[in-house]
């Protein structure tokens, strides 16, 4: 345990802990004192399979630490399993404190070549599985009057990238979670916050990389590692975060970038109303120099991460 334990007493559970960023925010967690239940189904990337070992792995290793923890094996894409996992929190320890929602898949492929059932299952794990599992734990949270949720987000779903409806509906659909949560639940204590993470992983050791530009953004990615993400979630989780909620983080190697929120940024009017020709001829024109550009995350994200 470290000499701040920020998340003393608290109760974590890590969904997706198995591996990758999961599995360092744990580590990190239960070294802050936190009790942590470790959940992962131990699936592979497109979310097929079934082994158990690396949760109870992660589970030996914040025990080997000195730290307590215990595993939970199910999936968080039906109701039903986000329940039992939030019960095994319960069982073991009395209480849930704090939830990262971190559990996810990828099915890439072009839209126009993208099945429903890579659309549905991505959405099951990331959205659904995020909504499953905080949904089984706000009562809880609403009777101790404190809580705080941690959603992984993606500048897929924020700016935008290639072949990835499917997860950037679901990554930006998390924003839209996170804040609802947060309205809803601060008259009970509860907070939710989003965190973008930049880490290299199992997630994304699938991008293609067809070019020289993918191979540089993959040659980028490898030098950020998920244990750069850990601090904040971790900080995120503990009482010093008390009056944070609501937000979008991002965090790039040992950089910690604070996102925007949609607002409206420029806008037009007729007091008489508009008709299609006048939109085309006046508004349009007006409102075009402050349209976004087509962009993806790496057109945005270009310096050297620190």
């Amino acid at each position: 345990m470290t000499e701040n334990a920020m998340l003393d007493g608290k109760v974590i559970l890590v969904t997706g802990a198995g591996g990758g960023i999961g599995r360092d925010i744990a580590l990190m967690a239960g070294a802050h004192g936190a009790r942590v239940v470790v959940n992962d189904i131990g699936a592979a990337l497109d979310g097929r399979g079934e082994d158990k070992g690396p949760a109870e792995r992660v589970v030996e290793e914040i025990r080997s630490a000195g730290g307590t923890a215990v595993a939970s094996l199910d999936s968080v894409a039906e109701p039903e399993g986000a329940q039992r996992i939030v019960s095994v929190a319960l069982d073991a320890f009395g209480r849930l404190d704090g939830i990262v929602n971190n559990a996810g898949i990828l099915r890439d492929a072009f839209f126009h070549k993208m099945s429903l059932e890579e659309w549905d299952r991505v959405l099951k794990v990331h959205l659904y599985g995020s909504f499953n599992v905080s949904r089984a734990a706000a009562p809880i949270f609403k009777e101790q009057q404190s809580g705080s949720l941690v959603h992984m987000t993606s500048t897929s779903g924020l700016i935008g990238n290639l072949a990835q409806a499917n997860y950037s509906a679901a990554k930006l659909g998390l924003v839209g979670l996170s804040k609802s949560i947060a309205l809803d639940m601060r008259r009970f204590g509860v907070r939710s916050n989003c965190i973008a993470p930049f880490a290299w992983s199992r997630m994304i050791s699938s991008i293609k990389v067809d070019s020289p530009e993918q191979q540089e953004r993959v040659a980028r990615l490898q030098q950020m590692t998920p244990a750069k993400v850990a601090p904040l979630a971790v900080y995120l989780l503990s009482d010093r975060a008390d009056s944070v909620t609501g937000q979008i983080f991002c965090v790039r190697n040992n950089e910690i970038l604070l996102f925007s929120q949609p607002r409206p940024v420029r806008s037009v009017q007729r007091e008489q109303g508009w008709t299609p020709e006048q939109i085309a001829d006046h508004a349009m024109p007006a409102l075009s120099a402050s349209f976004h550009e087509l962009d993806v995350s790496s057109d945005v994200f270009t310096w050297d991460p620190v």
